[in-house]
């Protein structure tokens, strides 16, 4: 595989020199400073790509190889008609990535929070630390911080007495915090939503369910994907994360049957998927292994961490790269079997971009302000037992 990891850009405390001597050849980032909805210029492309590559004649070189992500505008989300608008935007952005040699673009269709944790702080047995998710401590959100009409009806009884105990026992400290990660926006930005006017974003799909999301998802790839594939470009759905309905709002990639669907929609190789396992791995339902083999043509993109699900199942938090409920081994030995079958059929790019998701922060990363999930030595780490993984059942299908 090519080995990638995530940069956002020149304030990111994690630098491209750090990168480079964790072993990666590949960079994926994105143009986090673009509004949503504009265009990316082929100048703000290149300006990107030229600090990326602005010591490949001094050391070992690194590329812009994944965008991650070109984010989709909510209007094309919820299927308003401004959203002929955004998709014509989106193609240039696309057209002008290819334009400065960016093949693959990693996208998600998650309505309003891209992902969800309850504890960005969660600290493990070894005193490393590690994102998390309780269902309770959400629902303590939803029902007793956000107050979103109606929440009571996404929940048990038992999870409604439970949080309200609990809350009533939080220190405003404590109330503050899960506020502010429930309202965390992207990964790698500490910037939140507004609670005052979160609800209001929420209250835009009030009339948009499962099956109109999808429709406005199957709207989009089909207008972009054939495109995709005319400039030569691979587009990447990312999985929802978590994969469960939240705040009332529909998630639509999910599952195993979720991605059929949507590869079924537009059945061209431009409309693919970023495999993550992280983000799959949480739903016992879904056999990663089966799904490599099922969409293996498919897959442009992989994100390899796991999660662990805890006594509750509904709570997960983020493991060691190599434990968790993520059988580790047989996911790399099917995604080397594709990148075998690629090799056979006499594709030109055979090595799959993949990167070491969500590291644990530990050692001297503990002292030091970084992005959640996006700190640089548990993603080394991470990185260190996936490559010994990988080379070892390389060598062992040989």
């Amino acid at each position: 595989m090519l080995h990638t990891m995530r940069w956002f850009g020149p304030n990111d405390p994690v630098s491209l020199m750090d990168i480079r001597q964790a072993g990666c050849a590949g960079i994926v980032t994105a143009l986090h400073q673009i509004p949503v909805g504009e265009v990316w210029s082929v100048e703000a492309i290149q300006e990107r790509i030229n600090i990326i590559e602005q010591d490949n004649a001094q050391y070992t070189p690194l590329h812009w190889s994944v965008v991650e992500s070109l984010p989709v505008h909510e209007d094309i989300k919820k299927g308003l008609p401004s959203r002929e608008y955004f998709i014509e935007n989106y193609k240039i952005s696309l057209q002008n990535l290819v334009k400065c040699g960016i093949k693959t673009v990693c996208y998600n269709f998650m309505p309003v929070l891209d992902w969800s944790r309850t504890n960005i702080n969660y600290e493990m047995p070894d005193g490393s630390k590690a994102l998390r998710f309780v269902w309770e401590d959400f629902a303590i959100f939803d029902l007793y911080i956000l107050k979103r009409p109606n929440a009571e009806k996404a929940y048990e009884i038992e999870v409604i007495e439970s949080a309200k105990t609990k809350f009533d026992s939080m220190s405003s400290d404590e109330i503050q915090s899960l506020k502010n990660t429930a309202l965390l926006g992207l990964p790698g930005s500490e910037e939140a939503f507004d609670l005052n006017t979160f609800q209001g974003l929420l209250d835009n799909y009030s009339k948009i369910g499962d099956a109109e999301l999808r429709a406005n998802l199957y709207y989009f790839i089909q207008h972009v994907a054939p495109f995709a594939q005319e400039i030569g470009i691979n587009l990447c759905i990312h999985p929802d994360d978590p994969p469960k309905s939240l705040l009332g709002l529909p998630r639509v990639v999910s599952s195993e049957d979720d991605l059929a669907k949507l590869m079924n929609a537009c059945d061209t190789i431009a409309n693919g998927i970023t495999f993550c396992t992280g983000s799959l791995g949480v739903r016992k339902d879904n056999d990663l292994p089966k799904m490599i083999e099922r969409f293996g043509e498919r897959i442009h993109f992989i994100h390899l961490r796991t999660t662990k699900r805890e006594e509750n199942p509904m709570n997960f938090h983020e493991a060691a790269h190599l434990a968790g409920d993520v059988d580790m081994y047989e996911v790399i030995k099917a995604l080397i079997k594709e990148q075998n079958r690629r090799k056979v059929a006499g594709q030109i790019e055979i090595a799959i971009p993949m990167r070491p998701d969500h590291g644990h922060q530990m050692l001297d990363d503990l002292n030091k302000k970084t992005y959640p999930g996006y700190s640089a030595i548990g993603r080394l780490k991470g990185l260190a037992e996936l490559r010994g993984l990988e080379m070892a059942i390389e060598r062992n299908l040989q």
